[in-house]
């Protein structure tokens, strides 16, 4: 089995998503000089690239291209946990603030509707995105958490959804789909799938280029402004001009607060035998979690592995990226720790990959996507950790806002919604981190004493 966890650095970057890439490493060249294009879009993730990949379908004439710091799929996009979910950052009641209660049903509904369309979209196209659509399970263990699974679906059924959407299980009914310890019960829900995100996201932009779009690689978007981005390289002129940089936001001028960078960490099992399978479950792919504070998440890959990860990592004063920050020994302990606490069955089990990276977290936890038509700059992003289909709901809309369609995408509410900045320095810090840490010790108290913790009601102000 070989040793419990490894400790050899990876490369920034670099997740066992990236192992079996048909591509590697820079493929395509950095901007050659001055451009004039009708699209500029910046970053080369699931946001720039089904932008680009829409908007060239429905107008081939239209000259597009992507810069991108780095290269395609570089961030979020190739170094998730695979999970294309129906999962929005902001709950139904904050999207009714924006646009009232039958908005924030359509925006649930695009949502889910969305997954459907990112598989659709990879048949089409040939990508191999290994993917399965399993659905999510989320595990209640112990009281505190059943009750909070409890009201998650009478929520949802005031809402008027019904069991094809959420519905509650019991201990026996958890325990057939995932058999980890100390079951109470758990929701199951049917819009997500499993899917390899790397494989996705490369073969996305093979499919943009088929279309008439082109990629530049190592240019860095210095500044982005009204009709032009400026590089290292040269000027791109267009008409219109879409940041799509995620968790990488906070770099740009002027944004330091526009979205902070938290960092999500993620480790990856040896290939399991059938046999500890047998005594897992996760026959169709599920996708999983639990009621915890501090978010966790996992899935079983194509190749019989564990990718699991979570929340955990420290939010870096003013809002720093850099790569060291990609790594963190203690949190990947911890990730394992718990994995082996859900499956003691994995005790002996090999974690062969362990890497990390920023996601864009909106002060509100409301993702937006936008086109400002006074100047043609438009923006997407803010998922907060769901954007593996977010993102494709977000490149059809700015396909429509930018081709000046009134279609039921331009009508959702989270359409032009201009989050609040984040609190300068250092009271974003202290108030994240404090977060993080009361969600920890929240989690530790509930285990205890079986009871809802009111420290993390308590915090929870602080972080929405």
């Amino acid at each position: 089995m070989g040793s419990p966890l490894s400790t050899a650095p990876t490369p920034f970057g670099h997740a066992f998503w990236h192992d079996d890439l048909e591509e590697t490493g820079t493929n395509r060249p950095s901007l050659p000089g001055d451009l004039d294009v009708d699209v500029a879009i910046v970053g080369a993730g699931f946001t720039g690239l089904w932008t680009a990949y829409y908007l060239a379908a429905a107008e081939p004439t239209k000259s597009i291209v992507v810069l991108d710091a780095e290269q395609v799929g570089f961030g979020a996009s190739s170094r998730n946990g695979g999970w294309c979910s129906a999962l929005f950052p902001a709950e139904l009641p904050a999207l009714a603030e924006l646009g009232g209660p039958d908005a924030a049903l359509a925006q649930h509904a695009a949502m889910r509707g969305t997954v459907d369309e990112v598989l659709t979209v990879a048949a089409r196209e040939g990508i191999d995105a290994q993917a399965t659509k399993g659905g999510t399970i989320r595990l209640a263990r112990g009281r505190a958490q059943l009750a909070r699974a409890s009201a998650e679906v009478d929520h949802a059924r005031a809402w008027g959804r019904g069991e094809d959407d959420l519905r509650l299980l019991t201990a026996d009914e958890a325990s057939g789909v995932v058999r980890a310890t100390n079951v109470s019960g758990a929701t199951y829900t049917p819009d997500c799938a499993a899917v390899h995100p790397a494989r996705l996201v490369h073969g996305l932009a093979r499919a943009a280029e088929a279309r008439g779009v082109t990629i530049y690689e190592q240019t860095r978007a210095d500044i982005l402004e009204p009709e032009s981005v400026r590089t290292p390289h040269g000027r791109v002129r267009a008409s219109v001009v879409v940041r799509a940089t995620e968790g990488f936001t906070s770099s740009l001028p002027g944004h330091r607060r526009t979205s902070i960078p938290v960092y999500s960490l993620v480790i990856a099992t040896e290939p399991l035998s059938e046999a500890v399978w047998d005594e897992i479950g996760l026959r169709r792919r599920e996708t999983f979690s639990d009621f915890r504070h501090l978010i966790i998440y996992g899935q079983r890959t194509a190749d019989d592995r564990i990718v699991f990860g979570g929340r955990g990592a420290p939010y870096h004063f003013g809002s720093r990226v850099a790569p060291a920050f990609d790594r963190n020994d203690a949190v990947f302990a911890r990730l394992r720790a718990t994995l082996v606490e859900l499956f003691p069955v994995l005790h002996d089990v090999e974690v062969t990959h362990t890497w990390g990276g920023p996601l864009g977290v909106p002060r509100d936890w409301c993702a937006s996507v936008a086109l400002d038509r006074a100047t043609g700059m438009g923006w997407a992003g803010g998922y907060v950790g769901d954007g593996v289909s977010t993102t494709n709901l977000a490149g059809r809309t700015l396909r429509d806002l930018i081709l000046g369609r009134d279609s039921e995408l331009t009508r959702l509410p989270w359409v032009n919604h201009r989050s609040p900045k984040w609190e300068p320095e250092p009271l974003r810090w202290l108030g994240v981190n404090a977060a993080r840490l009361a969600f920890s010790a929240a989690d530790r108290e509930e285990r205890l004493t079986q009871r809802p913790s009111l420290l993390a009601r308590a915090v929870a102000p602080l972080v929405s």
